[in-house]
């Protein structure tokens, strides 16, 4: 088992409210310096994508604004 790394905090993380409401379709994320991971709630040790923080904030502004769905 890999021994955590006292240098890399853990990650918190929260489930987004645009996931559709249902168990299957969740996404989580989390917040670290400059970024936002992703990832899915069924497999929270599956890949995640690691996006730069001014990406989430115009996806999460795309998303209030309907330019998405």
């Amino acid at each position: 088992m890999p021994r955590p790394n006292p240098e890399v905090p853990a990650l918190v993380w929260f489930k987004s409210s645009y996931s559709g409401g249902n168990e299957t379709e969740c996404v989580e994320a989390a917040f670290i310096a400059n970024s936002t991971v992703i990832r899915d709630s069924k497999q929270p040790h599956g890949r995640r994508l690691r996006v730069h923080s001014i990406a989430w904030t115009g996806f999460v502004d795309a998303l209030r604004s309907r330019q998405l769905s």
